[in-house]
């Protein structure tokens, strides 16, 4: 009769410790991604930002009885808006776009009317997809914000 193997030097033993070991690694590192990518558009302040909501509310409706309504017309190095509808406003416009899910790809830019009424905003890099477009008026009266998916020699009209 033969003497058995170690228990080291065989198949199964070392098959059911990787297994466990494999689950293990995969969580440390699920752990280290969750931690390094943090969500940054929870707020810990929401009651005051469901309160603020209440305020947009009110500016989109004023923007929506003063008829206002925009042509964004966009490109991989500008966007150009133009007013279409409601009494003329030549004051500088807000303009915000908001990723979805990236906010450090957020930017906003105080923009004032070309000789023509088109406003126009340069881009230091190409955007694209998803956005979140907000033009407000410079004294804050009346916003205009809607989603949209940008692509390239597009329009959109914002109203």
């Amino acid at each position: 009769m033969s003497t058995p193997q170690p228990w080291y030097k065989q198949f199964w033993p070392w098959f059911l410790i990787i297994l466990p070991l494999c689950a293990v690694v995969a969580s440390i590192n699920l752990l280290i991604v969750a931690i390094d990518n943090q969500d940054p558009l929870v707020t810990e302040d929401y009651y005051k930002e469901g309160k603020g909501i209440n305020i947009d509310l009110r500016k989109i409706k004023q923007a929506k009885q003063l008829g206002m309504n925009y042509l964004l017309e966009f490109d991989d190095k500008y966007v150009e808006i133009s007013q279409h509808g409601g009494d003329t406003y030549l004051a500088a416009l807000s303009i915000s776009f908001f990723h979805p899910t990236l906010a450090e790809r957020d930017f906003s830019q105080i923009v004032t009317a070309d000789a023509n009424g088109v406003y126009r905003i340069d881009l230091a890099q190409p955007i694209s997809g998803p956005w979140e477009v907000r033009i407000e008026g410079y004294d804050q009266t009346w916003r205009i914000q809607q989603r949209v998916a940008l692509k390239d020699d597009q329009e959109y009209w914002l109203n």
